[in-house]
């Protein structure tokens, strides 16, 4: 097992990892472009659209290490949009608001959640990253100084909403070396060559590393909320709302009530008072099917979704 090879092994799955997520969130819109392995004389960071967004984590437990997704601004606008169910915006704007940063920061986690869950696959350990850290990029210079140098490193290409979207991985040595040993103690073919393509022995493989990628990205945890209704406030207006005042909504007390995953609509069900006095919502409908009616209301509380 060659470093490039293990490099484009760690590439190719976490890229898998990434766009699934990114299509949880922004769904059909969403290209997967090639894995390469990084030239080590040159920052991957130089050739950066900019004013850009870039959320890195490091790995704390494991392994050493770190990641870096970078979006156009326009990119973590349109994002944000889409997890919120609005229309993509249609001005020029670059600058992002509190509400929108929010969002890109809350698909940051999943999708860094996803690349670590690749790279315990990858790696047949379990890896920990530390919070994300979320940069606003004005200039290559800005992205070059944020980040340190690594002597390895793979980069996966995307397309979100039209616009460009780049994950790095920045690799040092001790990585690689713990990396190589567990792939060659699994026992995994050269990603260069070794079998011919479409053979028995690759798809097996290919098919193995899914159903691993799969499971451990059943664990990510993901926000649900439910929403009782929507209005319109001039945001002038809302500071200067004194306690008290009541905004009417834009449905009736017993409308049925919409649940989301980190901004994406899934289900719709009623609003329930547990015997243990806290609310909760009685599923009607999931994805558009009839929901199984059970003698259990579901809690609305943060936990793991599949």
């Amino acid at each position: 097992m060659t470093t490039n090879d293990a490099l484009m092994r760690l590439g190719a799955s976490t890229a898998e990892a990434i766009a699934k997520v990114l299509d949880s969130l922004c769904p059909d819109q969403v290209e997967r472009g090639d894995v390469s392995v990084l030239n080590p004389d040159t920052s991957p960071f130089a050739t950066l659209e900019m004013p850009a967004v870039a959320v890195s984590v490091n790995y704390v437990d494991g392994v050493t290490g770190g990641n870096v997704f970078v979006m156009t601004a326009r990119g973590a606008r349109r994002i944000a949009a889409s997890m919120m169910g609005a229309p993509p915006p249609d001005d020029d704007e670059t600058g992002l608001s509190v509400l929108e940063l929010s969002a890109v920061a809350e698909a940051a986690n999943q999708m860094m959640a996803a690349a670590a869950s690749a790279t315990s696959v990858v790696l047949g350990q379990e890896v920990e990253i530390a919070p994300p850290e979320t940069r606003i990029l004005e200039t290559s210079a800005d992205a070059i100084d944020a980040f340190e140098r690594a002597p390895h490193g793979a980069r996966a290409t995307f397309r979100v909403c039209d616009e460009s979207c780049r994950l790095v991985q920045l690799v040092p040595n001790a990585f690689i070396v713990r990396m190589t040993r567990a792939l060659d103690e699994l026992g995994v073919e050269h990603v260069s060559g070794g079998g011919a393509p479409g053979s028995a022995d690759e798809t097996r493989d290919s098919i193995d590393d899914g159903l691993a990628l799969e499971e451990a990205l059943r664990e990510i945890r993901v926000r649900v909320w439910a929403e009782l209704g929507r209005t319109r406030v001039r945001l002038g207006a809302a500071p200067e709302m004194p306690l008290g005042s009541v905004l009417e909504l834009d449905r009736k007390a017993d409308d049925p009530v919409d649940l989301f995953v980190n901004g994406l609509r899934f289900a719709s069900g009623r609003l329930v008072l547990t015997d243990e006095g806290e609310w909760a919502i009685r599923l009607a409908e999931i994805a558009g099917r009839e929901a199984v009616t059970t003698s259990e209301p579901r809690s609305m509380t943060e936990g793991a979704v599949s």
